[in-house]
């Protein structure tokens, strides 16, 4: 089978992927998500990622492709993962999107801030600040009684996880650019076996 090197740049990884796989399911090979890239640039889909070499290893652009960066504009060597399938050995090099960047925890600082406003509010604000809190926790104890019930069928759905990859592979193949499933080649039809006669054997 014949195969390609894939690097991408921003991680560091690298590794041997077989043409005919695309983008972004190697990607998930090498344990990258590109769902949340793009930073907090909204033209950038999160499959997005820039082609640093080896372009020519890859599926012309498609029409989803096309439409996607006819609105949004396309930067040099723009592909989109989902979209682009390795065509050919040889070696690619990816650059994906920046990261979004993590909210920020509540520091110390932030915690005695918060307590030191609370500290100065009337003695009716602060009733109806722990009103509104305990209401809140009361609401989300009701949802977990209320979701329990099926932690009871964790066992059915650990029985049912061979038939969900199948369903899963399954709407993978129709998310396909409709231009590659034209030229996926179809299974072989088995050949039928032999009919049983239905004459009677000739007498002795």
């Amino acid at each position: 089978m014949a195969e390609v090197l894939l690097k991408f740049e921003r991680e560091d990884r690298e590794g041997l992927v077989a043409v005919g796989s695309y983008l972004i399911d190697a990607a998930k090979r090498f344990g990258i998500d590109l769902t949340d890239s793009a930073g907090s640039d909204e033209s950038l889909q999160s499959d997005s990622v820039i082609v640093i070499k080896g372009s020519e290893h890859l599926s012309s652009l498609t029409q989803v492709e096309t439409e996607h960066f006819s609105k949004h504009g396309r930067r040099e060597n723009e592909r989109l993962a989902s979209q682009a399938r390795i065509e050919s050995a040889g070696e690619i090099v990816i650059m994906t999107n920046e990261k979004k960047t993590a909210e920020e925890p509540v520091t110390d600082d932030q915690s005695e801030k918060y307590k030191k406003e609370f500290t100065e509010l009337p003695l009716e604000k602060k009733i109806a600040t722990l009103v509104q809190l305990e209401a809140i926790a009361l609401g989300e104890t009701f949802s977990f009684i209320f979701n329990s019930p099926y932690l009871v069928f964790d066992k059915v759905i650990d029985v049912m996880a061979e038939f969900g990859l199948k369903k899963e592979a399954a709407a993978k193949n129709a998310g396909r650019p409709g231009e590659h499933k034209a030229n996926e080649p179809k299974p072989k039809a088995k050949p039928a076996g032999k009919k049983a006669s239905s004459k009677p054997d000739a007498a002795g």
